[in-house]
């Protein structure tokens, strides 16, 4: 079954989420390219690279008052001439347990096509509130 890329990074996304919120490193691997860059919203540190994200998001789970991130697409822009794509979006974070949202804004992230699936190549993220 071929799916349009838009539903495709969706469901990707959704996968995210899902592993953000379970703590699922081997879960969050697959999903990132392996010089996938992350930009961070408040101090703009950047995290270069699969293993230094899963290092980064293993501190993270182990944290005494873990935030729980979500990512919500608004849009998903597919190029014509290559397999990549634009995901544009809100995210939050919630402290797991409370339900308090410390901190939320924008994000921006791009996508490849490698095979079947679609990694995050690069993501920024701008914080908001």
């Amino acid at each position: 079954m071929i799916t349009s890329p838009d539903l495709a990074i969706r469901m990707r996304r959704a996968d995210f989420n899902r592993a953000l919120a379970e703590a699922d490193l081997n879960a969050i691997g697959p999903l990132l390219a392996p010089q996938a860059v992350l930009v961070t919203g408040s101090d703009s540190a950047v995290i270069s690279g699969r293993k230094a994200q899963l290092q980064a998001w293993k501190r993270e789970f182990a944290a005494a008052r873990r935030t729980v991130y979500t990512r919500t697409p608004e849009n998903i822009v597919a190029s014509s001439v290559e397999p990549i794509a634009m995901e544009h979006g809100r995210w939050q974070g919630v402290t797991a347990g409370s339900g308090h949202p410390p901190a939320s804004g924008s994000y921006s992230a791009k996508w490849r096509q490698v095979g079947a699936d679609w990694v995050i190549e690069a993501e920024i993220y701008l914080t908001l509130a």
